[in-house]
């Protein structure tokens, strides 16, 4: 099962996703939120670093349940999960 153990996150406003770090047991799993998904969460983003991270925050509970389940359904030995617009 998915956990969040490690709460650092970053914006890559070149790639334009948020990362952030779950774990599988003692597999670290990389996650990436495009900022379309953040959009969805919050129409009106600007596409800052603050204004990403700050809605990401914001937001985190409902972030970590959506990769939770996309996680689950992809789960097939990748250790990267992308959290797009549609799964929100």
């Amino acid at each position: 099962m998915l956990n969040f153990p490690n709460p650092n996150r970053s914006f890559d406003e070149r790639r334009r996703y948020v990362r952030f770090w779950g774990a599988d047991g003692a597999i670290e799993i990389a996650l990436f939120l495009e900022l379309a998904a953040l959009k969805k969460l919050v129409p009106t983003l600007e596409n800052t670093e603050t204004d990403c991270i700050g809605a990401f925050d914001a937001y985190i509970d409902r972030i970590h349940e959506v990769a939770k389940k996309v996680y689950s359904r992809n789960k097939q030995g990748s250790y990267v999960c992308m959290l797009t617009a549609q799964n929100f």
